[in-house]
């Protein structure tokens, strides 16, 4: 605001008249000459927030890419094994899990597969299982992650790598019975609070440690934006080679996910009918090996590389995938050999045997 201070001037009276003419015009100049002009505060410009950022007090999950509280950010994924045997259904908490690897588990009844599910938080899930035993591929799958495996036993062929520094850290056979009617490798399930105390008591390390690995395990779309498909091929239909248990992948236009199914039915957890629902699929194609007992196998996936798909939003494009060491971070190249870039959500993830990678059937 502008303020003016009028100073006083003494005139001789017989020049009065003399400089009436310009005695007004004098005293304007004056006045102006003397005018204080208080300057007006000059505003801090304000940042533009990024709309990518995530939501204050959260991150982006490595597992999903989305935003999770910030307090999760070192904490251990655990990756529970989970058998997809009808006897074991129904299921409970693998729709709430980030990731969900699906591999045959044995050459026998019809190459049956089970479930390795991937959580960040999963102290939020009331009941996850059953629980069942680990197979070697998995070791290496989950170790990549630095996942505190749970499990209830192993094939003997994974001793030897559950042994290994970066595997220690397991769970088995430690978490809550509850009578279902079933057999008793049935029964285990993991319970809310069951992590944290069996941690305790085993001496796990609830946050990452010196094995987790440098790099990221998968290339994120930026926040609030969809992966450009146009280029991609359509696809909304997947069968898997799984004579057994007839894995399928059906996309729904509503939740812009693929639903999967088995047995001919879409699988739901039993807890609250959630269907299992995956925003990305990684069909990956691989050889393996038959262990000399019951059929048990390895996947060829140490210092390897092989061909796949990724499927999004109901399209699908061709891909690369390449592991380096047995605990080494899994990464996926597009058709143009750049880093695959994945939509943010949940990814529902195979290793294919190559001698029925022809028989995938995708529509």
């Amino acid at each position: 605001m502008k303020k003016k201070r009028t100073i006083a001037i003494v005139i001789p009276f017989f020049l009065l008249f003399s400089l009436t003419g310009c005695g007004k015009k004098s005293e304007e100049n004056v006045n102006a000459e003397q005018e204080i002009t208080t300057p007006t505060p000059t505003a801090t410009p304000t940042a533009t927030p990024d709309p990518y950022a995530a939501p204050a007090g959260t991150y982006f999950s490595e597992t999903t890419g989305l935003p999770i509280a910030e307090n999760l950010k070192n904490q251990r994924p655990i990756a529970a094994m989970v058998d997809c045997e009808t006897l074991a259904f129904p299921h409970y908490g693998i729709a709430e899990a980030d990731i969900v690897y699906e591999l045959m588990n044995s050459i026998k009844n019809g190459r049956i597969t089970r479930f390795m599910a991937l959580y960040k938080d999963y102290a939020k899930i009331p009941q996850i299982g059953s629980i069942r035993s680990t197979r070697t591929t998995n070791i290496w799958l989950a170790s990549e992650w630095n996942a505190i495996i749970c499990h209830d036993g192993q094939a003997e062929y994974a001793l030897d790598y559950l042994a290994k520094d970066y595997a220690q850290q397991h769970l088995s056979g430690i978490f809550t019975r509850i009578e279902n009617g079933k057999a008793w490798e049935f029964t285990e399930y993991i319970m809310a609070g069951d992590i944290a105390n069996n941690a305790a008591s085993y001496g796990i390390d609830l946050n990452y440690n010196q094995y987790k690995q440098s790099g990221e395990h998968f290339i994120f779309t930026k926040y609030t934006t969809e992966l450009d498909t146009s280029n991609f091929q359509n696809a909304t239909n997947v069968q898997l080679p799984y004579d057994h248990n007839q894995t399928a992948l059906t996309y729904n236009s509503t939740t812009q996910t693929f639903d999967l199914s088995m047995y001919g039915e879409i699988h739901q957890d039993a807890e609250d009918n959630q269907v299992l629902s995956f925003k990305n699929v990684l069909l990956l194609d691989s050889d393996y090996s038959v262990y000399p007992d019951q059929g048990n196998i390895f996947y060829h996936i140490v210092d390897n590389n092989g061909d796949g798909y990724y499927l999004t939003n109901g399209k699908l494009e061709q891909i690369t995938w390449k592991k380096s060491g047995e605990n080494g971070i899994t990464q996926y190249f597009d058709a143009n050999g750049k880093q695959l870039i994945l939509n943010r959500g949940k990814t529902y993830i195979t290793y294919v045997p190559s001698d029925v990678w022809g028989s995938l059937s995708i529509n």
